[in-house]
């Protein structure tokens, strides 16, 4: 019994930790970038690699951000899009720069913060 649960602990302790990863939209309302994201890339986010890789958050701009996020800047224009990794700010894109090129800065944004791909 003391075999399997120490095997069990060992196991756990060499297992990397996944990072939590989220892709942070920030928004406001009459944002015209932001409803053209929204009409191209939100219905399918959430059903592609990138998006299951760093499940969408939105936060408007005139709030106050999530305690629980630390921004390298502070967060002027929309949409922004920060890729955050264990709560801390790994890359963003200021502005929204239309379908082709939006997907190629993200993924961009996760091979260079080294995030482990969804499965």
């Amino acid at each position: 019994m003391w075999r399997r649960a120490t095997a069990f602990i060992l196991f756990i302790l060499a297992t990397p930790m996944l990072a939590e990863t989220r892709l942070i939209m920030v928004e406001e309302t009459g944002c015209m970038w932001c409803e053209s994201w929204n009409e191209q890339i939100g219905p399918i986010y959430s059903k592609t690699l990138e998006g299951r890789t760093a499940p969408l958050q939105r936060i408007d701009i005139h709030e106050t951000p999530p305690s629980d996020l630390t921004f390298s800047s502070s967060l002027q224009f929309t949409p922004t899009f920060v890729l955050v990794v264990n709560g801390t700010e790994s890359a963003r894109v200021e502005g929204y720069p239309g379908e082709d090129f939006f997907w190629e800065l993200l993924v961009q944004m996760i091979v260079d913060a080294k995030v482990p791909w969804a499965e």
